[in-house]
């Protein structure tokens, strides 16, 4: 039986220890986007032997994570369905990579059924190649990155810190009035994700920078590291529009003076937003992860 309760910060050290044997580099597997995002999706969390499962619950329907961790993979598989029945729900598991689909059509055969969505599938590149941009197919990011630094000649960098946290969330309300999204319920949620990204960034593990220009924010991102070492997670990005090249010099100088250790940059999906995936596809992703929903059908 499951037993799913509210994340806390306490819960950190066994999440991080199941998720050191997720086979993926899926956004979704680290705890701070789970702590973050925690009342927005309504997520509960399980501990079952050795596994980390997670639940979303957004009535009417129930979403879970594939069992994270080491053991018996199809009795964790199955708890996940009897606890969906116990609700009357639909048994639904959510963000399933290739590894992970195998595995679930070896213990289930013919029981699930999958669904692709371009719009959940993550964008991973190449950390050496965001810090260069070389090569033609970057010319238009290093011409905006160039006239940002022509434009804004006391630009800088800096590290986020205790110091400057406060200057990034008045930067991100700005932004929101900005783009007329004050009121916007899912820009609303958003925020509240960042404000206790920055509440609890110490303890979390997070890195981010910033991009002030005459002494003002224009530009910020924040994430974290995966359990395996190799791939950093970008949750949230924001910049001015009206800056040019504030995306991209964000994007850089991150790269180039945080993230630098890690092989990959994994900066999430784009939710079916043609916009957004016109710009994830212009960095030329070196990956792009392949996400589905299982449903049963048992």
């Amino acid at each position: 039986m499951l037993d799913f309760k509210k994340p806390e910060l306490s819960d950190m050290s066994w999440v991080n220890s199941c998720l050191s044997h997720a086979n993926s580099l899926n956004c979704e597997y680290t705890f701070g986007n789970v702590f973050c995002w925690v009342d927005s999706y309504s997520i509960q969390i399980a501990h079952y032997k050795d596994f980390f499962i997670c639940r979303w619950d957004i009535t009417p329907e129930v979403a879970y994570s594939v069992p994270l961790g080491e053991g018996d993979f199809t009795d964790a598989v199955n708890q996940i369905i009897e606890d969906a029945k116990n609700l009357g729900a639909k048994p639904r598991i959510y963000g399933i990579t290739e590894g992970y689909m195998l595995m679930l059509q070896e213990a289930f055969l013919g029981k699930f059924t999958y669904e692709f969505d371009m719009g959940i599938n993550d964008y991973i590149y190449s950390v050496p190649k965001m810090i260069s941009l070389s090569g033609k197919k970057y010319h238009g990011k290093r011409n905006h990155i160039s006239n940002f630094k022509k434009n804004n000649p006391d630009w800088c960098f800096e590290k986020i810190d205790e110091n400057n946290i406060s200057d990034c969330l008045k930067m991100h309300e700005e932004w929101l009035k900005e783009n007329g999204s004050e009121n916007d319920e899912d820009f609303i949620e958003e925020f509240n994700a960042v404000k206790i990204a920055f509440n609890h960034f110490d303890e979390l593990g997070f890195v981010g920078g910033l991009i002030r220009t005459n002494s003002k924010v224009v530009a910020y991102c924040l994430g974290e590291p995966q359990m395996n070492g190799k791939c950093f997670v970008t949750h949230f990005e924001k910049a001015f529009s009206t800056v040019q090249g504030a995306y991209p010099i964000i994007n850089q100088e991150f790269s180039k003076n945080c993230l630098s250790e890690y092989e990959y940059v994994n900066r999430e999906e784009d939710l079916g937003l043609e916009g957004l995936r016109r710009a994830k596809q212009s960095y030329y992703p070196e990956i792009i992860l392949e996400k589905c929903v299982a449903h049963y059908n048992d």
